[in-house]
């Protein structure tokens, strides 16, 4: 039986077989993670593998015919939404068109109301009706002239065609009162009052206004509004300037509805509305 010298010897001699324990027990554990480790790149492996070849397995057919098939519906969707597009501004255009062609319609000696033409009316003041459509422009007209100490009144408004009618035969009574034969005094009171069928009064759109009498004077509001009018949408529509082209002398009281737009390029421009419907039409 082998002595040990010391203590020392025995304990070490005692503890030689745990660490070989101990080393062999570590050499398996990274034996064990190598071989896990090899096991799951291998099942990843398989997997990318199964993914490739289900995908390769696939029929040509079917494969390329609905890319085929994605790429016409892709380019119709394409020209549908270019088509729409192109729609919407196409009716965009037409519902503004469609929005401002009631107040411009050209009525003069030689353009009569269109057949049909219908009017829906309201009450301005005084018993004056206008259309319904233009009441909030002048209300607003009227106000702010009013702010100007300037005070506005509606003198003639709607006109139905028997009413037109009678100005009419008045104002050639008149004519024939002061020695002219009938066909002068008609052609004499057409230079002032316009043939029934072609007053503008009869569109509801076309308004005479004079002053109250009380603050303003007519001087003063014609001035007024011939300065400002077009602010609210109005033009004067018989400049003495422009009669030959309008048909219609000097009224410096008769002030049409044609929207903000046209009112200001024919204010700018210093043209009837004769002249600027042939300019955009």
């Amino acid at each position: 039986m082998k002595e040990y010298s010391s203590n020392d010897d025995i304990n070490r001699h005692k503890h030689k077989p745990r660490k070989k324990l101990r080393r062999k027990a570590r050499l398996l554990r990274r034996i064990r993670l190598f071989l896990l480790a090899l096991l799951v790149c291998y099942c990843l492996a398989a997997t990318m593998l199964g993914f490739g070849l289900l995908s390769n397995n696939d029929p040509v057919g079917e494969d390329k015919q609905p890319k085929i098939l994605n790429s016409a519906v892709e380019t119709n969707d394409t020209d549908f939404h270019a088509d729409s597009i192109a729609n919407e501004e196409n009716n965009l255009d037409k519902t503004d068109a469609e929005e401002t062609a009631w107040c411009l319609i050209l009525v003069n000696k030689w353009n009569r109301i269109p057949d049909g033409y219908e009017v829906e009316l309201t009450e301005f003041a005084d018993g004056q009706c206008i259309d319904k459509r233009i009441y909030p422009a002048l209300r607003e007209m009227f106000d702010a002239a009013g702010s100007d100490n300037i005070y506005p009144v509606v003198a003639s408004g709607y006109r139905t065609t028997q009413k037109q009618q009678n100005l009419m035969d008045e104002k050639i009574a008149e004519y024939q009162a002061e020695g002219y034969a009938f066909e002068e005094a008609t052609t004499k009171a057409e230079e002032w009052v316009a043939i029934p069928g072609t007053s503008e009064h009869q569109l509801g759109l076309g308004v005479d206004i004079n002053a109250d009498g009380i603050h303003s004077t007519g001087k003063e509001v014609y001035e007024w509004l011939s300065q400002n009018s077009y602010k609210f949408g109005f033009i004067r529509r018989y400049p003495a300037h422009k009669t030959d082209i309008t048909g219609v002398i000097n009224e410096p009281w008769h002030y049409r509805y044609v929207g903000m737009e046209a009112a200001e390029d024919i204010y700018n421009q210093d043209i009837c509305l004769e002249e600027y419907l042939n300019k955009t039409n």
